[in-house]
């Protein structure tokens, strides 16, 4: 069942996202790992969804470092796009290889109901945006990959984000410069990584003019910045990529410890969720009611 406000019933993902950051003052942007993930933050009142790749990874066990192909994001993505129909923007990457891959992505991602994505202008070998010795491709090859992006686009609202990591290695003119060529290329926001303090967003804001995403991820290189301080920097998106998912597996790690412990999951119980909470999450009642109906129809015309 939809959730989306009537005016907003025919407009595409890439348009409620867009409209979603406008209203937004920064927008809260919130991490989901899978489809009822998604689901929860929809119930609590969010307005779009973000899929890590950093996420992606991990979730596979894997650590985050180049390992995902694309239709493991597509994968991903996908589940969250058929349980919620929050706009979703997604981690691409470097894009998941040349020009061709990155049109690809686009197409892909498109078709599957994803607003937008982002590329950043790492080597396709790349590291998190929050580890050192990350290495960059020039500006002309990421304005390039920008070009790519858009041509791509059978949807002129999906979104095209370029993310930067150049402030770990180069001064702040240099990341100017960088940031302003992604523009041209056709960029629709930028995403400013790892900065470490405010008065980077308000300088690349006012210098670039488009949508600028603050990402304020745990245990990284940026200061846990609050929504009114990159307010009034000019920051338009506030993403908290794996919140959650952290919360997650550290609830996971002490479940499995209790029972490895108690030899029973007793002292755990009261931290779960309990049954009915992830039923009304899943709609599982209503589902379960058109289930009785439609079996309960086709046995009484069995007995006939």
């Amino acid at each position: 069942m939809s959730h989306l406000q009537p005016h907003l019933q025919n407009s595409t993902a890439g348009q409620r996202f867009r409209t979603a950051v406008a209203a937004g003052k920064p927008l809260l942007l919130p991490g989901a790992i899978n489809g009822y993930s998604a689901r929860l933050a929809q119930r609590v009142g969010f307005e779009a969804l973000y899929l890590s790749g950093g996420g992606v990874a991990a979730a596979m066990g894997k650590p985050d470092l180049a390992v995902t192909t694309l239709h493991d994001v597509v994968e991903d993505a996908q589940r969250i796009t058929d349980s919620c129909d929050l706009p979703l923007l997604v981690d691409a990457d470097t894009g998941f290889g040349g020009f061709l891959n990155i049109a690809r992505a686009v197409r892909l991602f498109s078709r599957c109901g994803v607003a937008g994505m982002h590329l950043e202008d790492q080597v396709a070998g790349k590291r998190c945006g929050h580890r050192p010795n990350k290495q960059l491709v020039s500006t002309a090859e990421m304005a390039d990959r920008i070009r790519a992006a858009c041509d791509a686009r059978f949807d002129p609202d999906f979104v095209i984000m370029a993310r930067s990591d150049a402030l770990a290695s180069e001064p702040m003119e240099s990341v100017l410069e960088r940031i302003d060529s992604y523009v041209q290329a056709g960029a629709d926001m930028i995403f400013l990584e790892a900065a470490h303090e405010l008065e980077e967003y308000q300088t690349v804001k006012k210098s670039c003019g488009k949508p600028l995403l603050a990402n304020i991820t745990e245990f990284g290189q940026t200061p846990l910045f609050t929504a009114k301080q990159l307010a009034s920097v000019g920051v338009d998106i506030m993403l908290f990529p794996l919140s959650a998912f952290r919360a997650m597996n550290q609830a996971a790690l002490s479940v499995y410890q209790t029972i490895w412990r108690d030899g029973s999951q007793q002292a755990e119980v009261g931290n779960m969720q309990n049954r009915e909470d992830l039923y009304d999450f899943l709609d599982y009642h209503q589902v379960e009611k058109k289930m009785d109906a439609l079996f309960g129809e086709e046995n009484d015309n069995n007995k006939k």
